[in-house]
């Protein structure tokens, strides 16, 4: 019995100091947005004495902060939603169709999702320069929506790979064609796949800063992370302003986050077939 109590609390503790860890860097960015900049110099960690929304007002004021956080929800609404329905036909046709060279080609695309995106940064650039996008979202959509596809294809595979073949034959035998069966079948039962893909599309597209930084020079096209960063160059020494900018920027994805939640765990584990 001690032991098996001993084996239940050491987890437990392990449990308890990963959510701190996890948790510390929300509230230390949080409290610290509504502190003045004299507080947090001497009390980096404690709650504030009494809390100013003033850091939110600077983070606004003389600066685009609505266009740029305007941007990056053009771009990642864009991406994620060009992904998701790419993912979705090649998803499909890699589960449930049969044609030459399909495995072949799905053993070419999975490497794809450990190529690190700032190795490609160079040869996309020549390619977006030649056909004359630089500057343009549409450059930076057609880019995110390379490196986001590779990953989300093979968890759109994989799902797909559990629905029973049993569904499409029936719905073959009523007069279903493939794009019927597709609408009518497979897409409502990928949801969870869908949402969960898309969750981490969002997350990256969102956060992203070196291939929008490259790509979008112009003042009115940067993203939020872009303006964050050359703001925390003028702002160096008030920590506190940057804070209210990091705040404004995480909340979005907190709220999706929240929302979507009770679809993550199923879409995660939607994938899990052998081969």
């Amino acid at each position: 019995m001690k032991r098996k109590r001993k084996g239940g609390i050491i987890p437990q503790i392990l449990m308890i100091l990963l959510v701190v860890v996890i948790l510390f860097p929300l509230y230390f960015m949080s409290v610290n947005s509504f502190k003045t900049h004299e507080e947090y110099v001497n009390n980096m960690i404690g709650l504030p004495h009494a809390f100013t929304v003033q850091n939110y007002v600077e983070a606004f004021e003389g600066k685009p902060f609505g266009q740029w956080f305007l941007n990056s929800m053009l771009l990642t609404i864009a991406a994620v939603l060009v992904t998701g329905i790419l993912a979705l036909l090649a998803g499909y046709a890699f589960a449930k169709m049969k044609f030459r060279g399909q495995k072949a080609l799905f053993r070419v695309i999975v490497p794809l999702m450990s190529v690190p995106p700032v190795v490609m940064i160079i040869p996309q650039f020549q390619i977006i320069k030649i056909f004359g996008l630089v500057n343009t979202r549409v450059s930076v959509i057609i880019i995110y929506v390379g490196i986001m596809l590779p990953m989300t294809i093979y968890l759109m595979r994989n799902f797909m790979k559990t629905v029973p073949d049993s569904l499409l034959d029936a719905a073959k035998i009523d007069g279903c064609g493939r794009l019927k069966a597709l609408t009518a079948i497979m897409m409502p039962l990928s949801i969870p796949a869908l949402i969960t893909s898309s969750l981490v599309n969002i997350v990256w597209v969102w956060n992203e800063l070196l291939i929008s930084l490259v790509f979008l020079q112009r003042e009115e096209l940067r993203t939020l992370m872009v303006g964050i960063t050359l703001f925390k160059g003028r702002f160096t020494l008030d920590i506190p302003v940057i804070m209210a900018g990091l705040v404004i920027a995480t909340v979005p994805i907190v709220v999706i986050y929240i929302f979507a939640q009770k679809y993550l765990v199923e879409g995660m584990l939607a994938g899990s077939v052998k081969e």
